[in-house]
This record gives structure tokens, sequence and C-alpha cells, in this order.
């Protein structure tokens, strides 16, 4: 008897490996939501990819809700996603770079070659300075939509999309617009 049950525990472990690979492969990764969904962007100090001695703070980003882009020149979404984040900036959408674990040369050839749309772009080349690390960033390209009040109200991981832009993105911006 005990015998005959032996024989089926490898089939037993097969189905819950199989039911564990069939969830995970059925969820979207860039679904995750940021721990800091509805709390304040964390403080910050750090330069700009195109001049090392100016520093901005979290403090000089409110009053204007903006998007917060994260992207490397090593990063192939990045390049993916490029096009609708330069539609966004030419209808008017601020858009604020962090330019995450890169080198500045490399970054300014990815910005000379595709266009940039970036209101300024941040500057973070370890990635544990200060604000990926405080975002709980883990890759690029990943997007923050800030309001007025420095307030983060929408996080996505991953790339943006035509139809994220049109569906998802530009209604939370102009939501968050219009709240005073």
């Amino acid at each position: 008897m005990m015998r005959r049950f032996l024989l089926f525990i490898p089939l037993i472990i097969f189905v819950v490996v199989g039911v564990f690979l069939y969830k995970g492969l059925s969820m979207d990764p860039g679904a995750r939501d940021s721990a800091l969904l509805n709390k304040p962007l964390p403080d910050f100090s750090l330069p700009l990819l195109d001049d090392e001695s100016r520093i901005i703070t979290r403090d000089e980003l409110l009053g204007e809700v903006f998007l917060l882009n994260v992207w490397g020149s090593w990063c192939p979404s990045c390049y993916d996603e490029h096009d609708e984040i330069l539609r966004m900036a030419q209808m008017g959408v601020p858009v604020v770079g962090l330019n995450y674990k890169d080198e500045r040369p490399k970054a300014f050839r990815y910005l000379a070659q595709l266009g940039n749309p970036y209101a300024f772009n941040l500057f973070e080349p370890d990635g544990v300075r200060a604000l990926a690390f405080d975002l709980g960033v883990y890759g690029a390209p990943e997007t923050f939509l800030i309001d007025r009040q420095g307030i983060v109200r929408y996080h996505l991981a991953g790339v943006i999309t035509p139809a994220l832009v049109d569906g998802k993105i530009l209604p939370e911006v102009h939501k968050w617009q219009n709240v005073r």
C-alpha cells in the first residue's frame, strides 16, 4: 500500500509545480503596484544629466503634475517606449527623466539619436544614490505620475504603449491636472 502511494508522489509534485507555473505565466509583470502609490515622492537630491553642478531636489518639482520616467541607454524596452514619451511631451505633458544606471556619454547619444522629450533629466548612475532605490525601481523603464503636491498617483513597471497613453496615462494626467 505504501509503495503504491510513493509512486504518486512525483505526479503530485508535478501538478503542484504546474499550478504555480501556470499562475505565474498568467500574471502581468507591469501590473505591479508601487508601495508609494498615494504616498509622497521620496526626498532626493540629484544632479542633472547635462549639468552635474546643478542639483535638483524633490521640493523643486512641486506645483506641477508630471511624469517621472526611469530610463537608460542600456535598456532595450526604453527604446520601444520612447516615441510615446515624445508624443506625450509634444502634447504638453511634462516629463522628467531619471537616467538610471547609465553613463553620461551613452545617455547623450541616446537622446541625440531619438530626441529629447524630457523637461530635464536627473542623473543617478549607480541606482542607489537616492531616488530609484527609494521608489522601489528594479529596472527600466518605469514611469510614475506625480501630482502637484508630490504624491505618486500612478505607477507603470514596463513599456508605455499607445494604448496605455490613450486609455490610462493621459486620462490620469488630466484628472490630476484638474485637481487643485
